[in-house]
């Protein structure tokens, strides 16, 4: 198998799990991001993968962000090119042609939960705290933060937790809608892996036209969408998923997904 810079994977039947595994705080590094960005590549590849559920080892981090000393020099050249990793790597993870969950089990700072906010759908356990603390340090969230935070929590949280540096907890999490779901200690991967389950059921081709219509309602007018909308619903019908699913549909059993 493949092997990917602090990253391990596991393949579950139609699931791939991602688990973050640089400790002590499971931190990003350059060549960790490059990975993560030839990772998502190599699933898109695969057919037979339809969720990606990523998740930090141990029982602390999810991800505490960007290794600090590595910005400690003050190099412009070095900040650069990380900046760019972060942004390469975790728009790569947004356009998944599947569903990307984050099982959040532990701390999620700036660049971990940058990671998280990629996702389309985020778990958090019971214990977690969440932070975008980068203006603390004189730093600024590079890896999306600033624009996506915004568009989950509204302006006014995403405020509070960038320009007054607030770290909110898995329940404020829940409220303000930065999270989907909040589970018990330990519980964040299992619950993904159900969720993944649920997921294997609806026909990959039409998951990957929907991801693509729900996120372009972030960037487009309604006008503009709605008729891709209807376009892409016709699409279906060039592919053997919308004829299995409505046949499966008719003759009452559960349908045989090929991905094509």
């Amino acid at each position: 198998m493949t092997t990917y810079t602090n990253l391990k994977l596991e393949i579950v039947d139609h699931s791939a799990i991602v688990t973050i595994a640089n400790p002590p705080a499971n931190t990003w590094t350059r060549d960790g991001l490059a990975d993560l960005t030839r990772l998502v590549n190599d699933l898109n590849a695969d057919r037979n993968i339809y969720s990606l559920i990523i998740t930090g080892e141990g029982q602390k981090f999810f991800s505490a962000g960007a290794d600090i000393n590595a910005f400690a020099a003050g190099d412009k050249a070095m900040a650069r090119e990380m900046a760019r990793r972060f942004g390469e790597a975790f728009e790569t993870l947004s356009q998944f042609r599947g569903v990307s969950i984050a099982a959040i089990n532990g701390y999620a700072m700036g660049g971990g939960l940058e990671c998280a906010l990629a996702c389309d759908i985020r778990i958090a356990e019971e214990q977690v705290q969440m932070a975008l603390p980068e203006a603390s340090i004189g730093l600024l969230p590079c890896a999306g933060g600033t624009q996506i935070l915004p568009w989950l929590v509204g302006e006014g949280w995403a405020k509070r937790m960038i320009l007054c540096g607030e770290r909110v907890n898995a329940e404020t999490a829940m409220r303000i809608g930065l999270v989907e779901e909040v589970v018990a200690q330990g519980g964040a991967k299992e619950r993904a892996l159900q969720m993944a389950q649920q997921v294997a059921k609806q026909s990959p081709s039409s998951i990957a036209s929907c991801k693509r219509l729900i996120e372009g309602a972030r960037h487009n007018p309604l006008g503009q969408v709605l008729p891709l909308e209807r376009e892409l619903f016709v699409d279906l019908f060039n592919t053997e998923d919308q004829q299995e699913g409505v046949n499966a549909f008719l003759q009452k059993r559960a349908p045989e997904w090929r991905n094509k």
